[in-house]
């Protein structure tokens, strides 16, 4: 049953991101473009999600445990190390040049666009080296 749930939130999420625009590059990074052809629509998209997360936070947690665990794995650090602050910058600058992030990259993979299985195997290969050297 977990496998199942895992798959039905993937799919909805998968589903909002297709219906939102985020796995169209051109128009995420038309949204980073403030100085020229700025596409203010995705606000709507990070204020939707925004939303939902803190009425589905406020309401699950108000819950002993979840559905499918034992227990909530929440993080628990609060400090900002290298690490955080380096991968930070480096997803920002890789969703600004491609246009893509792993949560857009993904349907649009599924949905067979070229683009992204270029960046997924990037990121793939990205994610790879940087275990290697943590090592």
């Amino acid at each position: 049953m977990p496998i199942l749930a895992a798959l039905i939130a993937g799919l909805i999420f998968g589903a909002g991101i297709a219906v939102s625009g985020m796995i169209n590059p051109a128009k995420v990074l038309n949204f980073f473009d403030i100085a020229g052809t700025w596409d203010a629509s995705l606000l709507f998209v990070m204020g939707g999600a925004l939303l939902v997360t803190m009425i589905g936070y406020r309401l699950v947690l108000r819950r002993a445990q979840p559905l499918f665990d034992k227990m909530f794995h929440l993080p628990t650090r609060r400090d900002l190390d290298p690490a955080l602050i380096g991968g930070s910058a480096v997803f920002g600058i890789g969703w600004g040049i491609a246009g893509f992030c792993p949560g857009g990259a993904l349907p649009a993979l599924g949905l067979f666009q070229p683009d992204a299985a270029i960046f997924v195997g990037a990121m793939i290969a990205g994610t790879t080296r940087a275990r290697r050297l943590r090592r």
